[in-house]
């Protein structure tokens, strides 16, 4: 207990009295003011006794009395509260004033606050009031501190800080004039000079912090008129910079119509109100999680989570502004039926997708830009009314002198918005608006990135004959650059298909340029015909005389779809891994050489090896397989195993299963699969050499003719293919120099005929020919003959090839 001086609307001495044996006694915890008012009060009160402070507690009344009635109050009471003077005789001074309140009320009985002063009438109407409202102030300091007051056997034990606000101050503000009446001490919270105080209230508000505005302002709007007993906690900036927590207790007094007139306050000290550690805990590692957030997604999960279970929130929601709609990243719970009628009509996808336009309520509050809280029972629109039935916060989300957010927060039992959750909204807000500009631009530059890797890899994978093959790609998460892995399937003639992966060390723009220029390379060397060892060997040329420092690995498999035999090349790459048709899973045994771009002559020597109908074949890159957390060798088994236990017929169901599991990834994920079913019987081939002989057309029908009835290619389809032949051969001769050859390819439903020359140069279809014309009819004769006909780069050449249907199966 202390001696400090105490004044307070005609009080001179405060006492404060807690709960304590089992709500049997009351503990003085507290004394302070002039002791000369009231000699000697009792430590411990009884709380069946008969005085002031038991019978105000008992009741959950203020109990006022004048300097008569304490006189009489005395007489009855048997441990002589006031007690007796100095002198022995009883000290009942005509001008003494008393007042008894109790402090908390409901579930929540603290104790009792005796003031006391020489007020000859008693304390004035006005004057009680304030004192009232001063209670209410003791008594929410008391709350902090009631768990650890609650059962002590002496007052002494109380914590350490004063339970009675020894700064404070009353006002009393005219609404009509705008004109305030404050006390000194409510200046001297604020830091102004009495001198400087204008008698108007917007030179106090000019103190308050922009934030809590608002719910200062909305004291007295109609429908929200402040309650006796509540508390509001705001906070001001003083003139040298200083932040600091007011609590204002108000009681407005209004007139017949309801009109208010009047407002009655006290603003005390309330710096218990400051951050617990928990709670700057909380922000701490909201901070350093919201720094590491990449996405608007995960900004928005964080903010969530930040914020439901501590606040113990019903409904927590977050969204990005548009014009006119609000587009929700994040909400929990995730079910539709958790939220008003008007979310679910524009749930889109994932989340919903709601217009401002029926959220009126929610759009005037963005517009102001700061926090605002609406207690149970506010008069909102159904939309907003739903997500909070019990109380509803909304924080727009601030960032770069904008609001690109909101956060709205609701609870479907009362509840009563305490000062240290407006402070934790309040700095999420900030925390969360920053993180969404910043992850917004990492989103923009990553979708960027993935959009120029995604347009430099195949959209569409071709279909097969004799097999399956997909593709998984995923980009790495945790760096948000472009990455240089890449995947190409590439049919080839003659039934081959080439099955290509390759990864360009790093991840920029340097590394996606050189990607898109390997796969083009790649592709056009395969598809010239070369073979695979010769493809990659000039591929790592070019890159050899790129200007890059950057090198590149690759695999490279050549299958015959028809024969099942792939010839493998491997550049600096991981092994491909091959599951047989009997579920038997292993790494092949491919020799290799070293990475594209190192050495200009090295050699990449090639591996045949056979492939059964039923087999499985995957390349990938090492972002499946190796990672900060992940061996290579503990990776290669991981897929090792989950190919073995895979169902085959699903290639795809297999490709997801290998990259599920892959989580947060430091580096980019290609993955290509395919399964080998094997063609239902062997095409027939034969190649012949066209020798540049005066009848070299004739030669070359002859032998077309004995071939093909051999075949058993008989009637219009012989004809058809021997004028085929005739206009291909003659092209050939005519317009090239060099060996000219001719392939002759029969599979079930269709005969192939190719001709080679030594020319690069395509032929070109004539746009029309005249009666006069001695040329040019034989690409037109060999369109409308056959179904389909092209022209590919060869290796010093060309092939042209033309496909005539078969309307059976041919022996």
């Amino acid at each position: 207990m202390t001696g400090r001086r105490f004044a307070f609307c005609g009080a001179e001495l405060a006492a404060v009295y807690v709960v304590a044996e089992q709500d049997r006694e009351l503990h003085l915890a507290e004394l302070i003011g002039d002791r000369r008012v009231l000699y000697g009060l009792p430590a411990i009160l009884a709380v069946a006794g008969h005085s002031p402070a038991a019978n105000a507690f008992r009741s959950g009344r203020p109990l006022w009395l004048t300097p008569k009635e304490l006189a009489t109050f005395s007489e009855g009471d048997p441990h002589h509260f006031p007690a007796r003077s100095r002198d022995g005789g009883p000290h009942t001074p005509a001008t003494i004033s008393l007042g008894a309140l109790p402090l908390g009320h409901g579930d929540q009985e603290l104790g009792c606050l005796i003031v006391a002063g020489e007020v000859g009438d008693g304390f004035s109407a006005d004057d009680r009031s304030l004192l009232e409202l001063y209670a209410d102030q003791v008594a929410a300091g008391l709350e902090s501190v009631a768990a650890r007051l609650v059962g002590r056997k002496s007052p002494q034990e109380h914590l350490g800080q004063s339970l009675v606000p020894h700064q404070g101050g009353a006002f009393i503000l005219e609404l009509s004039t705008g004109r305030m009446e404050a006390h000194a001490h409510v200046l001297e919270l604020l830091g102004l000079p009495p001198e400087q105080f204008d008698g108007q209230v917007e030179t106090l508000l000019a103190c308050a912090v922009p934030d809590d505005m608002p719910a200062l302002m909305a004291i007295v709007e109609p429908d929200r008129l402040a309650a006796a007993g509540q508390q509001l906690a705001f906070r001001i900036r003083r003139p040298n910079g200083e932040l600091r927590w007011l609590g204002l207790r108000c009681r407005v007094e209004v007139a017949a119509d309801g009109t208010p007139q009047r407002v009655l306050g006290v603003v005390a000290d309330a710096t218990y109100l400051r951050p617990s550690a928990d709670e700057v805990t909380l922000v701490q590692r909201l901070s350093a999680t919201l720094a590491g957030a990449a996405t608007i997604r995960e900004v928005s999960r964080l903010v969530v989570a930040a914020l439901r279970e501590p606040l113990g929130a019903a409904r927590v929601a977050v969204g990005e502004l548009e014009p006119e709609r609000l587009i929700v990243t994040a909400l929990e719970p995730p079910e539709p039926d958790a939220w008003p009628e008007v979310w679910r009509s524009q749930w889109r996808s994932e989340w919903p997708d709601v217009s401002l336009g029926d959220l009126s309520t929610l759009q005037s509050a963005l517009r102001g830009g700061h926090l605002s809280l609406w207690p149970p029972g506010a008069d909102l629109e159904p939309g907003l009314l739903g997500v909070g039935p019990g109380g509803l916060a909304v924080l727009p989300l601030p960032a770069e002198g904008r609001t690109v957010g909101v956060c709205l927060v609701g609870w479907d039992a009362d509840h009563r918005f305490g000062p240290e959750e407006r402070s934790l909204l309040t700095v999420t807000a900030g925390l969360a608006g920053q993180a969404l500009v910043r992850a917004h631009a990492l989103d923009a530059g990553h979708e960027l990135a993935t959009m120029l890797q995604r347009s430099l890899l195949p959209r569409n994978l071709p279909e097969l004959p004799g097999g399956v093959a997909v593709a998984r790609y995923l980009p790495a998460t945790a760096g948000l650059e472009v990455g240089g892995d890449w995947y190409d399937v590439i049919p080839l003639r003659d039934g081959h298909v080439a099955f290509v992966i390759g990864d360009v060390q790093g991840h920029s723009a340097a590394a996606a340029t050189i990607m898109g220029q390997m796969r083009t390379a790649v592709r056009a060397y395969a598809v010239e015909g070369h073979p695979p060892d010769v493809v990659v060997a000039r591929a790592n040329r070019l890159l050899v005389g790129m200007e890059t420092d950057l090198f590149a690995t690759c695999g490279y498999v050549d299958l015959d779809m028809e024969e099942g035999i792939a010839r493998v090349v491997r550049a600096g790459h991981l092994q491909p891994i091959v599951r047989h048709p009997d579920g038997l899973t292993e790494e092949m045994a491919v020799e290799g050489g070293p990475p594209l771009g190192v050495l200009a002559d090295a050699e990449f020597p090639m591996t045949e090896a056979g492939v059964a109908p039923g087999t499985l074949l995957v390349l990938l890159t090492d972002g499946l397989v190796e990672s900060a957390r992940l061996t290579l060798e503990e990776g290669m088994r991981r897929v090792c195993e989950v190919l073995a236990a895979a169902d085959p017929m699903g290639a795809g169901g297999v490709a997801d299963d290998l990259v599920v599991g892959v989580g947060r990834r430091d580096d980019d994920v290609a993955l290509l699969l395919l399964r080998y079913d094997g063609t239902g019987g062997r095409p027939k081939r034969i190649h012949w050499t066209v020798w540049r002989l005066p009848k070299a057309v004739m030669h070359a029908r002859r032998f077309a003719t004995r071939t093909l009835r051999s075949w058993g290619v008989v009637g219009e389809e012989l004809d058809a293919a021997l004028l085929v032949v005739s206009e291909l051969v003659t092209n050939a001769i005519a317009h090239t120099q060099g060996e000219v050859g001719m392939d002759l390819t029969l599979s079930a439903d269709r005969l192939r005929i190719a001709v080679n020359d030594a020319s690069p140069r395509s032929p070109v279809k004539p746009v029309s020919v005249s009666w006069e014309s001695t040329g040019g009819r034989g690409l037109l004769i060999v369109e409308a003959t056959t179904m389909a006909w092209g022209s590919v780069p060869l290796s010093g050449g060309k092939q042209v090839w033309a496909e005539i249907p078969l309307g059976r199966a041919s022996g």
